[in-house]
């Protein structure tokens, strides 16, 4: 190979191998342990008052950060309040526990001011929601910096349904960067709109799931679905035929304010709420994974720890890229 064809691939493929390397080599569990030592405590004593006094924080920080790092990746960029930003699209209306980020945030500027974006901050907030609900501590990479864009328009063609198939989730968690067993473990995210935290520790409207049931002539719900345990189903249906469209229904009826592997237990039993639930056990992609889950606490919660720390990195801005917002529900300037 002579001399110019070799400098050509060089300057073609290095440039694009060390970018691909950047953002994970620039992040750090101990990014921070310079600059603002207490980071991580001052946003668990944020989160941990906060559950407290709403035990639905928790399952709305995974939900948050899930809704932001599919967009543009995790850059905080579904924090950013206003028209036409990601928190704007009806796909986000329901999301919730912004206040808990912006609280921490708040505190950590008078600690450290202008040191941890607000991308790090939901990521630790997060990350505590598991802990502090009985799943397992996860140590997570820190550096994201924040993103400056923040447009609805990203949000529709990137968001997940509960009426997809195995292969529609498959494809979107591979777009990120995720696998197919990364989905079935991170299923325990709520990720959808009308959702309100996450599978194992959350509840969804009734509306969500209609296409399980119809309506007779009472205006009560009957269960269609072949799939669902037909007493489990009855019970759904009483539940949501004397609420209005919007009332929530507990994910896990079994242990709702307990991350735990329940959620797989529940699935195997044909007791999953959700069609997206559901699919992951009648696929021979995903039924494994969820046969193991479903036995073993310690199993999940090991594969937890991984898929956590992949999707936590998805996208992440690094070095000059973004800033570090002072606000997280506002850019700087």
């Amino acid at each position: 190979m002579n001399q110019s064809l070799m400098k050509l691939l060089l300057s073609t493929f290095v440039p694009l191998l060390l970018l691909s390397f950047r953002c994970a080599s620039q992040l750090s569990p101990d990014f921070y342990s310079l600059s603002c030592p207490t980071v991580e405590l001052l946003v668990r004593g944020t989160v941990r008052s906060a559950s407290d006094l709403d035990s639905t924080i928790p399952g709305k920080l995974l939900r948050l950060l899930f809704h932001d790092c599919l967009v543009q990746g995790c850059d905080g960029s579904v924090l950013i309040q206003g028209n036409g930003t990601e928190r704007s699209d009806p796909a986000n209306k329901s999301l919730g526990a912004f206040y808990v980020v912006e609280s921490a945030k708040r505190l950590l500027e008078m600690v450290c001011p202008g040191t941890v974006s607000c991308a790090d901050t939901l990521v630790l907030a997060a990350r505590d929601a598991v802990e502090l609900t009985g799943g397992p501590s996860v140590q997570v990479q820190l550096g994201r910096r924040d993103g400056l864009v923040s447009s609805a328009a990203n949000v529709r063609p990137n968001m997940v349904d509960t009426t997809f198939s195995v292969d529609e989730l498959a494809d979107r968690f591979a777009s990120i960067g995720l696998s197919i067993d990364d989905l079935v473990v991170l299923s325990e995210f709520n990720y959808t709109s009308q959702i309100e935290g996450a599978h194992t520790i959350g509840s969804s409207h009734c509306n969500t799931f209609s296409e399980r049931f119809k309506q007779d002539s009472d205006g009560s719900l009957v269960p269609i679905d072949s799939t669902m345990d037909q007493g489990y189903a009855k019970q759904v249906a009483e539940q949501c035929s004397t609420r209005t469209g919007t009332a929530a229904v507990d994910n896990d009826a079994s242990t709702p304010e307990l991350f735990d592997n329940q959620y797989f237990v529940n699935l195997l039993a044909n007791q999953g709420l959700l069609h997206s639930d559901s699919v992951l056990v009648n696929d021979s992609r995903t039924k494994g994974k969820v046969e193991e889950f479903g036995r073993s606490q310690d199993a999940f919660f090991a594969s937890w720890a991984q898929s956590f720390a992949k999707l936590s990195t998805t996208g992440v801005k690094t070095g000059d890229e973004g800033e570090i917002r002072f606000s997280c529900q506002s850019v700087n300037g």
